[in-house]
């Protein structure tokens, strides 16, 4: 798929009954960035059905055009029409770069669209910038290519893949890693029909019933959060971190030995093998602070560590610190705010 001008930086949305995903939203403004320094176009590739109301979104928020296949048989996701529809559309653009969300939709669709294609897939990026990369084994440089950055080998290391053969340069994006940058109210685009051309074999797979749950937790979206580590010492010890949190009316999280230890569930892990946060306040409760979490939470307005050990890591980002035990502190914490009613 090589071609001399550069193609525009897609982002596939994924929707659910009009809602559009929040890391649709997120890769929207991501794609502005990065096509601002290509001095390319961002397009948005929409399918689903009943989902002509929602380009407007995708303009305010940096796309430029987005292609909108709408269909009733694409009103729930499945991977082969889905696919169909992405790559007939890519053969015919020849886009520069393609951005899916690391969700269940994304880490379906993408590697079925990078077979298609026959170019590659990096997996579960948490940034993305344009650089010049020196390709020593072919004596060359590559200008304007993607710096696809993700944690490897466990999250002990963070690697840097660039893409060496034809376009397009495709990635999925953890969710909340990217920032949603403010809408421009009024900004237009254009809305591209496309053709959705799809047969019997195409539909083979159909939904029969269709079950939803609730998520348990929502740090995404949460602007206080408690969160423990290793060193609440068992899941014991680890209960005091809940019943803070519940005093106080925030979140639980927790880091990964915390999450490994079996303590608490993976939907509560932050770092960059879970959740990015960005709360008002985070309090981090016997986490040491490796470069792994506090990747996911660094951002946060305001962070309150407490460690037994004044060398940890994270009082080298929290805004303030306590050094003492956990299970000394906590407690008087929760003492203290209950005696304030």
């Amino acid at each position: 798929m090589s071609k001399n001008a550069p193609g525009n930086v897609w982002v596939f949305i994924e929707q659910d009954a009009g809602r559009i995903a929040d890391v649709s939203l997120e890769l929207v403004c991501k794609a502005r960035e990065l096509a601002d320094t290509l001095g390319v176009k961002v397009e948005a590739i929409l399918p689903g059905a009943a989902v002509a109301a929602l380009p407007p979104r995708l303009h305010e928020l940096g796309a430029d055009n987005v292609f909108l296949a709408e269909d009733p048989r694409l009103k729930h996701f499945s991977a082969v029409p889905f696919t169909k529809v992405i790559v007939g559309l890519a053969r015919q653009h020849r886009p520069n770069i393609i951005l899916f969300g690391a969700t269940v939709t994304g880490r379906s669709l993408a590697p079925r669209v990078a077979s298609s294609l026959q170019v590659g897939l990096t997996a579960d990026c948490t940034d993305l910038k344009i650089d010049h990369f020196e390709d020593k084994a072919n004596n060359r440089v590559l200008e304007n290519r993607l710096m696809q950055i993700r944690p490897a080998f466990g999250g002990n290391i963070i690697a840097t893949i660039v893409n060496t053969w034809d376009d397009p340069q495709m990635v999925t994006v953890r969710e909340g890693v990217m920032k949603l940058a403010p809408a421009q109210p009024g900004r237009k685009g254009k809305v591209t029909p496309a053709k959705v051309e799809l047969d019997a074999t195409d539909l083979a797979v159909a939904l029969i019933e269709r079950v939803t749950e609730e998520k348990s937790v929502d740090l995404k979206g949460a602007q206080v959060i408690v969160a423990g580590g290793y060193g609440m010492g068992s899941k014991d010890g680890f209960a005091l971190v809940r019943q803070f949190a519940e005093a106080i009316g925030a979140e639980v999280a927790a880091s990964r030995a915390a999450v490994d230890a079996g303590w608490i569930g993976h939907d509560h892990q932050v770092g960059q093998t879970g959740v990015t946060v960005r709360p008002r306040l985070y309090i981090a409760c016997g986490i040491s602070g490796s470069v792994q979490h506090r990747a996911g939470m660094d951002q946060s307005a305001k962070i309150i560590a407490i460690n037994q050990d004044p060398a940890a890591p994270i009082f080298a980002i929290a805004h303030y610190g306590i050094v003492g035990r956990v299970e000394d502190v906590l407690p008087k914490f929760i003492k203290a705010y209950k005696g304030r009613g």
